[in-house]
């Protein structure tokens, strides 16, 4: 045990009354706790280069005066109650902290001046505003297993640093297999690199394709997560208007060196971009020489329409970066996600990835690639492709029963959300009134929101819940 306790062998104070008086004042001002243990005569006389007489000297004092209590065979401790009339606030000071100049910060830091924060959960309320997993549907006893078998493995490679940052090689090469299968993408596991999240992958390209002051077409509305990440790195954002065939093209301009979509399902409007579209997307960024970042946050969750290739699966000669994540069909504290790169990008990608942060945990990695390997992650996605479009279809039908053309439903096809449009502008505050929690899309617009317009989540709410909150909603109205 480490104590800093600073001594002054040049002071006319004696050092046991030195030793004395700053174990009094921290033990006054909350720095060492009650009940805490102290280190032994024999530690803190080493520590401290003095004779353990002159240590013992010190603590003697401190137990007599009843700020130390010792106990046989157990050591030494902070008593659990100090004398009175040396805690009152008119006998104790705490330590003033010292003024720090004034910090300059860089465009980056300047810019952080909001929290990223979820809406406060008030018991009793049904809240849409979550479009997150359903964790108590999770295989949480298969995966505690094979965590648990990877960590008695004892295998070194999982406790050192990883010989590749790009990430544990099995897991590259499950992870390679499964977007080939499930989203028609051409890669190899060289091109795969494992990132904590999705937004650290975003992070990580926009270090390595942006100056600040270049443009970027980022669709309207969009994540807000990218929106801050391009704007704190000095990007200069384009807004892209969304209908009902994704992003529209006329929209991109001539300039912009990197264009951030979500096709498979677009964040929050829930559109899925069409092929035409898509295919005009990638002709654009052939002829402006623009990087196309695919974010696939959820693509697994399609309830509707027949399933769309990735834009990474129909680009030829056309920069485009894949990102995807396991925190949406796995559970959101699995910070795994991954970056597929065209080939010219992945060395310097690991680079980047390197300096960020080394490596991501390989233990987990590794009990992800027996997950995936072994089956238990399509099994999840299959079983929760059923709940979650049965959970969708509750909803849908509640809003259509109760509100009929009162309200607009985009984005149900597939996803954990929808983008509902009511015509009641003050719907946010009656549906508090009636302990329904609902969250405006206004965040995710960079221009002038639309009234009345929210995101519902289904995901994580069960079907009786979600009939009776738009019932509630209705009866609001």
């Amino acid at each position: 045990m480490r104590t800093a306790i600073v001594l002054d062998k040049a002071s006319a104070a004696p050092l046991h009354r030195q030793i004395y008086d700053q174990w009094r004042h921290g033990i006054l001002t909350g720095r060492f706790r009650r009940a805490e243990q102290v280190p032994s005569t024999r530690e803190l006389c080493a520590a401290l280069e003095v004779s353990r007489s002159t240590v013992t000297q010190a603590y003697d004092q401190l137990i007599a005066e009843g700020y130390l209590e010792s106990t046989q065979g157990s050591g030494t401790f902070v008593c659990r109650e100090l004398p009175d009339d040396l805690v009152q606030p008119r006998r104790t000071h705490a330590p003033q902290a010292e003024k720090t100049p004034a910090i300059r910060l860089s465009r980056y830091g300047a810019g952080l001046n909001d929290d990223f924060s979820y809406p406060p959960a008030p018991a009793g309320f049904i809240r849409f505003t979550q479009w997150r997993p359903d964790l108590a549907l999770f295989p949480l006893s298969i995966w505690r297993k094979l965590v648990m078998r990877r960590l008695r493995s004892a295998a070194p490679e999982l406790f050192d640093y990883a010989d590749q940052c790009a990430g544990y090689e099995p897991l590259r090469n499950e992870i390679a297999a499964y977007v080939s299968r499930s989203r028609a993408v051409r890669c190899t596991p060289d091109q795969v690199l494992i990132v904590n999240g999705s937004a650290q992958g975003i992070d990580l390209c926009v270090r390595l394709l942006l100056e600040p002051g270049d443009e970027v077409a980022i669709e309207n509305p969009g994540y807000h997560g990218a929106h801050r990440i391009f704007a704190g790195h000095g990007a200069r954002l384009r807004p892209a208007r969304v209908d009902e065939n994704g992003i529209v093209m006329r929209d991109l301009g001539k300039k912009a060196r990197l264009v951030y979509v979500t096709p498979s399902h677009q964040f929050p409007t829930g559109v899925a971009m069409s092929l035409t579209r898509r295919l005009e997307l990638i002709e654009w960024s052939r002829r402006h020489n623009a990087v196309l970042i695919e974010d696939d946050y959820d693509s697994e969750y399609r309830y509707s329409g027949p399933p769309l290739p990735s834009l990474q699966g129909l680009a030829t000669g056309v920069a485009v970066i894949y990102i995807g994540t396991f925190s949406k069909v796995m559970f959101p504290s699995l910070r795994i996600g991954y970056v597929i790169a065209p080939q010219s990008l992945v060395a310097r990608l690991r680079r980047a990835k390197w300096l960020a942060d080394r490596q991501t945990p390989v233990p987990e990695q590794a009990a992800l690639a027996d997950f995936i390997a072994e089956g238990h992650l399509e099994r999840h996605i299959r079983r929760m492709r059923r709940i979650y479009g049965a959970r969708r279809d509750a909803l849908v039908e509640s809003l259509e029963r109760y509100f009929g053309d009162r309200v607009q439903i985009r984005g149900d096809a597939a996803g954990m959300h929808v983008l509902v449009r009511f015509r009641d502008e003050k719907i946010e505050e009656k549906a508090a009134a009636v302990n329904v929690q609902l969250v405006s899309s206004a965040g995710y617009y960079l221009t002038e929101a639309p009234r009345g317009e929210f995101v519902l989540g289904f995901s994580s709410i069960g079907e009786r819940s979600i009939r009776e909150g738009i019932r509630r909603l209705a009866e609001a109205l």
